[in-house]
C-alpha cells in the first residue's frame, strides 16, 4: 500500500466570520465551528484516500478562545494517523485579527473518518508517514487515543 508524507496531507481554508455566523454576543456559534471542522476533515480524508469518506467520530473538540464578527479564520487539517480504512484528522482553527495580524488558535479537534467505496464498503487507505518533530508528536498522540478507545 502507498505511503504519504503527513505534510503532504495538509489542507488550509480561509473564511471571514460574518454576522449570520454569530450569536447575540457577536461570537461564532459553536455549531458553525463544528461544521467547518467536519468539512475540513472530509476534504483532508477524501484527498488522502482518493475516495468517499464518512465521519465515524469526533474524538475531541476544544474551544480555546472565542471567534468574533470580522475575524479571519484559517482552518488547517492533516492526517494524524491511519488504520486500515480509517483516518484520524487533526483540525486546528486559528483566528487572525486582520488589523494587528495577531493569530490565536481558537479550536482544536480530532475527527475519525472512514474511506468507503460506491457500495458503502470500507476500503484500505494509504499509510501516513510523519517526519518533523511536531508531526511525530501528533502521530504518537493519535496512537495513545487509539489505545484509550480499545
Amino acid at each position: 500500500m502507498k505511503e504519504i508524507l503527513m505534510k503532504d496531507s495538509k489542507v488550509m481554508q480561509t473564511k471571514l466570520v460574518l454576522p449570520l455566523d454569530t450569536n447575540n454576543l457577536g461570537t461564532m456559534f459553536g455549531g458553525r465551528v463544528l461544521a467547518s471542522i467536519d468539512e475540513m476533515a472530509a476534504i483532508v480524508s477524501m484527498k488522502h484516500s482518493a475516495s468517499t469518506t464518512v465521519t465515524a467520530s469526533i474524538d475531541s473538540v476544544d474551544f480555546l478562545s472565542p471567534v468574533k464578527v470580522g475575524d479571519i479564520l484559517s482552518i488547517e487539517g492533516l492526517i494524524a494517523y491511519t488504520g486500515r480504512s480509517s483516518m484520524e484528522v487533526y483540525v486546528r482553527v486559528i483566528k487572525e485579527d486582520w488589523k494587528t495580524k495577531e493569530r490565536v488558535t481558537t479550536t482544536t479537534s480530532f475527527v475519525t473518518m472512514v474511506a468507503i467505496n460506491e457500495e458503502g464498503k470500507t476500503i484500505e487507505v494509504p499509510k501516513i508517514v510523519p517526519q518533523s518533530e511536531e508531526e511525530k508528536e501528533i502521530y504518537e498522540s493519535a496512537l495513545k487515543r487509539k489505545q484509550q478507545r480499545i
